[in-house]
């Protein structure tokens, strides 16, 4: 079996070698910006989300953003709010557009009374988008099971 590879060290008794001793860094732990895990000793790269170590981040505002939705999960939403999955997306769903109904006025130019009456035409479509989806979630709301 030595003939296939004949230019292996056959000396297991011996420690690995670190060729790279500058790498390891004797102080505090080293932590990956991509997946907050800690690099493995000796590593160049996560083990978990591939990010080489030592690498800045490119855009912290994503980033943060990421970290804010992941504090509101959506299962702890679901448990604050006491809503099942289907009355909750009703309720997100109403509150995007009621948001949506007041955006709408901010956002749009008005110049004569043809275009405040589209813009008023375009907040009552978003009202009434978002009094359906909240009434949806009214109705799709479990009551729970008495004891």
């Amino acid at each position: 079996m030595s003939e296939v590879i004949p230019e292996v060290q056959h000396e297991f008794w011996r420690p690995p070698v670190m060729h790279e001793v500058a790498a390891v860094n004797p102080g505090m732990v080293d932590v990956c910006v991509g997946c907050s895990t800690e690099f493995m000793v000796g590593s160049r790269f996560c083990h978990v989300c591939g990010v080489a170590r030592g690498t800045q981040v490119q855009n912290g505002y994503f980033i943060q953003l990421l970290e804010f939705l992941h504090v509101v999960e959506f299962q702890d939403l679901k448990h604050w709010l006491g809503l099942g999955t289907a009355s909750l997306i009703a309720f997100l769903t109403g509150v995007f557009c009621f948001l949506s109904a007041i955006l709408v006025g901010a956002i749009s130019t008005i110049r004569n009374f043809e275009d405040f009456q589209v813009v008023q035409y375009w907040r009552m479509e978003w009202l009434l988008a978002a009094i359906v989806a909240f009434v949806a979630g009214v109705l799709l709301k479990r009551t729970p099971a008495e004891k």
